[in-house]
């Protein structure tokens, strides 16, 4: 039976994934990529372009929908994990996407000149301040607190739900109702102030510490996308404290596009590593399926064939008692045909306590017991047991036996049990030829110097062409109450023997049965 093998730990989070050597490469190209490119914009990043009132709303609204679902996939690998880590890490992503949110009404010029919700000047300003400032600390705490195993419940999920949707409602109220009593981060709606510019390296620096963490604790899939992500975030801020000195610059709208990277990278990782989780799960479903399939065959193959096997000596058993019965009841009592009759029985009896034991062996892994066998011992033996129903069905049998044949090593019982098998198919394919015309050839013959063939001819119908390979198939069968495994079962016999079984036939001309055994067992052959 094919053996399947799966890993003990099967890991079902990105989170405890270890990152194979080409994630890191592709991480290493993507922080890399991102950094080479904000080094060659800095130098023109204070060079003013045209306002384009239409691209603060595009951008942050991608920015939006992709935090929002960032959050929502590690809310969900929170509650499979078990992480507190995680559950902070989801509740920065919600943090950040509702502050964006928050960001993009506030936004001069994006659905009024000034802004929704009452903004000031520098709403907009420090929106962006805790926009940036809550991913990078809640980055932080998730690399102290992701080796902590702990139940995360539906209740802990919703009440970090609940707790940052208050917290930004509670940050937009204070800098919208109260924008005259902050610092102003900006001189109008373009230019930023001094401070402005201080408050964001202060945040860069948040930035920076987030990346050491990361870069020190460094073990999952999740910590490597988590870094790009981190550098994005530290080349936007970057960008913004020590380039920009004014909205719609080439540096401001750089850091947009820099805003928009960091927030798809770790997306975008979730959701290839659960298509890669996805397939292996599909793979790993599927495998399981097959060693079910193939165990429920065996065990039906082993159950069909045991039947298989032992319908022929059953019936010639209960035949045979019917026909002692009879010579018993004539008077006077027939005791010498029944005595013959007996020692057939009893002959019937053992080669059914041999198929069985031929057919338990068939189907265990242990090495089984070889003798030495002459071939046409065994074919006058199965003449002998299909004598009646040859009789029955008006069968000529004709046999051609080398008498030199050598004698070939292997399991008695299983070997009988393929020439019966191969003998009983020729009988019911010749059921409806002409009576007269039914004729059952067995040859043996020494072929070449290390093998011997058996072969058996029939004048039946002969087989299709197409159908000499698949007759050998578990379950496949020609006949309309063939069980299809009689030949399946020889073949099996005959290959752990090391030999093989061919079919030949010419429709309308009967079929050819050939076994070729080898006169010497292959050492690593076990039968």
């Amino acid at each position: 039976m094919t053996e399947y093998t799966f890993a003990d730990k099967f890991e079902s989070s990105i989170a405890t994934m270890t990152p194979t050597a080409r994630q890191r490469r592709l991480a290493l190209v993507l922080a890399a990529v991102l950094l080479i490119a904000t080094g060659i914009i800095a130098p023109f990043g204070a060079i003013q372009l045209k306002r384009i009132d239409g691209f603060i709303p595009a951008t942050e609204s991608a920015i939006i929908i992709s935090e929002f679902f960032t959050a929502v996939l590690l809310f969900t690998q929170s509650k499979i994990v078990g992480s507190r880590g995680l559950l902070l890490l989801a509740s920065g992503y919600l943090f950040s996407a509702l502050m964006v949110l928050m960001h993009l009404l506030t936004f001069p010029g994006a659905f009024a000149p000034s802004g929704l919700l009452v903004a000031g000047l520098s709403t907009a300003a420090w929106l962006f301040i805790f926009w940036h400032l809550g991913l990078p600390v809640s980055v932080i705490g998730y690399a102290y607190l992701i080796d902590e195993r702990r139940t995360v419940t539906r209740s802990a999920i919703y009440w970090s739900v609940t707790f940052v949707i208050g917290l930004v409602c509670a940050l937009a109220w204070i800098v919208t109702a109260h924008d005259d009593a902050l610092p102003a981060l900006f001189v109008d709606q373009i230019d930023v102030t001094p401070l402005g510019s201080h408050v964001t390296a202060i945040i860069f620096l948040v930035g920076v510490a987030a990346l050491a963490a990361l870069w020190l604790r460094g073990k999952s899939v999740l910590d490597l996308w988590l870094i790009v992500s981190v550098c994005a975030l530290v080349a936007e801020l970057g960008v913004t404290a020590f380039i920009i000195v004014s909205r719609f610059s080439l540096g401001f709208y750089t850091q947009r596009v820099l805003s928009f990277a960091a927030s798809t990278i770790v997306l975008s990782a979730l959701l290839a590593e659960a298509m890669a989780l996805y397939a292996r799960l599909a793979n790993a479903v599927t495998l399981l399926q097959r060693e079910r399939a193939s165990k429920l065959l065996n065990v039906t193959a082993a159950v069909g064939a045991l039947t298989h096997q032992m319908r022929q000596p059953l019936t010639g058993i209960g035949t045979r008692a019917s026909a002692a019965r009879r010579f018993l009841a004539q008077a006077p009592p027939d005791i010498e045909r029944v005595q013959r009759i007996h020692d057939e029985i009893v002959s019937a009896t053992s080669q059914t306590n041999e198929a069985i034991e031929s057919i338990r062996a068939l189907f265990k892994d242990a090495d089984q017991q070889q003798s030495l066998i002459n071939m046409n011992e065994i074919i006058a033996q199965c003449i002998q047991t299909l004598r009646q129903e040859l009789d029955k069905q008006m069968i000529t049998v004709r046999t051609d036996l080398d008498a030199s044949l050598s004698l070939i090593a292997g399991h008695r019982g299983q070997l009988r049990e393929v020439v019966l098998n191969v003998m009983q198919n020729a009988i019911e394919a010749m059921e409806g030829s002409a009576i007269g015309g039914r004729n059952l050839t067995l040859e043996t013959k020494r072929q070449d110097q290390d093998e011997v063939t058996i072969s058996v001819r029939d004048t039946g119908p002969g087989i299709e062409q197409q159908n000499t390979t698949k007759i050998f198939d578990v379950f496949v069968t020609t006949k309309d109450k063939g069980t299809g495994l009689g030949l399946a079962v020889s073949r099996m016999i005959v290959e752990l023997h090391g030999g093989r079984i061919i079919a030949h036939s010419d429709p309308g001309s009967g079929a050819r049965f050939q076994i070729a055994l080898p006169i010497k067992m292959r050492s690593e052959t076990a039968i």
